[in-house]
């Protein structure tokens, strides 16, 4: 797995790659209580999927405030998931700086397809160049939406 150490700035906050400054138990608790997506997630899955991914944080100060990853193999292909900025941060413009700063590491610029699953965000998404799959009738998946609820992790 490459690793990518990057850092910039958006007004008082920073963003970073850098995995060791990941609150783990802050991603846990956002995941598991308050998305919509990993409702009930161990925090055993959490940190398996941030040890495996491309991960992305928020900070203020030394308190993160929002979190991405991007599960990929670095050549040809990328799944950007588990994107949240904390409900008392939002609005100040850290969704936008976050995919700015995710779509400006060069490691990244030669991937034929980034794909995401929303609910609710089409608009932000449009901004940086994501549209609604081309040819769905060739995308399949194997969906367990109740999977962290149904077995032990």
């Amino acid at each position: 797995m490459m690793n990518i150490f990057r850092e910039a700035n958006s007004g008082k906050y920073v963003l970073s790659t850098d995995k060791s400054r990941i609150d783990k138990q802050y991603v846990h608790h956002f995941l598991s209580a308050q998305s919509y997506w990993a409702q009930g997630i161990s925090i055993e899955t959490v940190k398996r999927s941030i040890d495996h991914s491309l991960c992305f944080g928020i900070y203020l100060d030394a308190q993160q405030v929002g979190f991405a990853r991007l599960v990929t193999d670095y050549a040809t292909f990328a799944y950007l998931a588990d994107v949240f900025v904390d409900e008392g941060h939002r609005g100040k413009g850290l969704s936008k700086a976050l995919m700015e700063f995710i779509q400006h590491i060069d490691e990244l610029n030669s991937l034929r397809r980034i794909v995401l699953v929303t609910r609710d965000a089409h608009t932000l998404y449009h901004q940086f160049g994501f549209k609604a799959l081309a040819t769905p009738d060739t995308y399949m998946e194997l969906h367990r939406p109740n999977v962290y609820q149904s077995i032990s992790n």
